[in-house]
């Protein structure tokens, strides 16, 4: 893990142990553009709009605390935070940071981000549309969720947050909550079991393809500016025959393939009425809740399985952990017929899903991987008694130019 104070340390051990009256070799470029990056579904959303931010006035909730202690203990330089319930005021944001990042939790050093970037979400906005089919527009409860943009009892509901210890270019940040799902080439337009379209032509051309949204965070590191891709697709599950949501997952991943292989494209245009998608040759990072596994689960794997193998993305082994092969062992039931490697697991999820690799960190080529990891020690180990904190687990990735 990279830390501006740890590179200090280590520069100057290397100063005072070299000979005396000798040249002192200069530090490495690729030392001098490290950096970490990570993603981390907290799980800190709540049904009722406002609650999370009461729960955490005055820095004493422990699930919050424990996040914090998660995040601290690895110290990304830049992260993105799913399911984290948006405010316009941005208010959860500075109380999350203020009293629980910036205050050392559980021995742990305060981590302070200056920059951050967030934006309306999908999730829980009224769509004014009967989605779900079953004869009205809205209602209670998970019906009023269903017939949203996205799922969600209450606009913001489950949404992201950027942090950064970098400056965000916000003038050049891109997001694309709004556009339309038909607008994707090959759309997979879900069908309803009887052959017909699930969601008749008069409603199609207004559902938007993002859950959440889809960012792109343009961050200036010590690498230069690098594109922070953020989404966080809906589940591929919650649904029915028509496997509205199956579908949907595989498209929202899609979209990221769209970005990077056409920068021209006139159909791909974000909130602000700019088209096209990420210019050639551009450093990125693509991270977040994808909620979908290369092998196991539900979901459209192959989606996933043509963004990590993208020409555009480098090639690496997966991060992993331990504590997840130890986990998919204890656990047994679901774990028992899954065929990826439960090290990459970056979730536990029980019942038929188990655990399963949801979350990603997918750097460009560009970039050289000097270490990774997924955040769940074993027991005994410091910060297990943390990760109950969210059913996923933190994922991250220390990150140089490469030569």
């Amino acid at each position: 893990m990279s830390h501006p104070f740890r590179r200090l340390a280590a520069v100057l051990v290397a100063l005072l142990a070299f000979p005396a009256g000798a040249a002192a070799p200069e530090p490495s470029m690729a030392d001098a553009t490290r950096f970490t990056v990570a993603t981390y579904n907290a799980s800190l959303f709540d049904d009722e709009a406002g609650a999370v931010t009461q729960r955490l006035a005055g820095g004493q909730d422990v699930q919050a605390r424990k996040v914090a202690a998660i995040v601290q203990r690895v110290r990304p330089d830049l992260l993105l935070v799913n399911e984290f319930d948006h405010d316009e005021a941005g208010t959860l944001a500075d109380t999350f940071q203020r009293e629980y990042l910036e205050v050392g939790q559980d021995g742990q050093a305060p981590l302070a981000y200056p920059y951050r970037f967030f934006a309306p979400v999908n999730t829980g906005v009224p769509s004014g549309m009967d989605l779900n089919r079953d004869g009205q527009v809205g209602g209670e409860g998970r019906k009023r969720g269903e017939d949203s943009f996205g799922f969600g009892l209450h606009p913001g509901q489950y949404g992201m947050l950027v942090l950064s210890r970098f400056p965000i270019d916000v003038a050049q940040a891109r997001t694309f909550q709004h556009l339309p799902w038909a607008a994707l080439p090959e759309a997979r337009r879900p069908r309803h079991p009887d052959g017909g379209w699930w969601h008749d032509d008069a409603v199609w051309p207004k559902l938007r393809l993002s859950s959440k949204s889809h960012w792109d965070v343009p961050v200036q590191t010590p690498a230069g500016t690098v594109h922070f891709l953020a989404s966080h697709p809906t589940p591929p599950v919650f649904d029915g025959p028509e496997d509205r949501n199956g579908l949907r997952n595989a498209d929202e991943i899609t979209l990221w393939r769209h970005y990077l292989d056409d920068r021209d494209a006139s159909w791909l245009c974000d909130d602000r009425g700019r088209c096209g998608g990420l210019r050639d040759g551009a450093r990125f990072v693509i991270a977040g809740a994808l909620t979908n596994a290369p092998l196991d689960g539900a979901g459209h794997h192959a989606a996933i399985r043509a963004l990590v193998e993208h020409p555009r993305v480098l090639r690496h082994a997966f991060p992993r952990s331990e504590g997840g092969a130890r986990a998919a062992v204890a656990d047994g039931g679901a774990n028992a017929s899954h065929r990826g490697d439960p090290a990459h697991d970056t979730g536990r999820f029980g019942g038929r899903a188990g655990n399963l690799h949801l979350d990603y960190v997918l750097p460009s080529v560009g970039f050289r991987i000097v270490d990774s990891g997924v955040f769940w020690p074993l027991a005994g180990q410091p910060g297990h008694a943390w990760i109950d904190a969210s059913d996923h687990r933190l994922v991250w990735m220390t990150l140089e130019a490469a030569p």
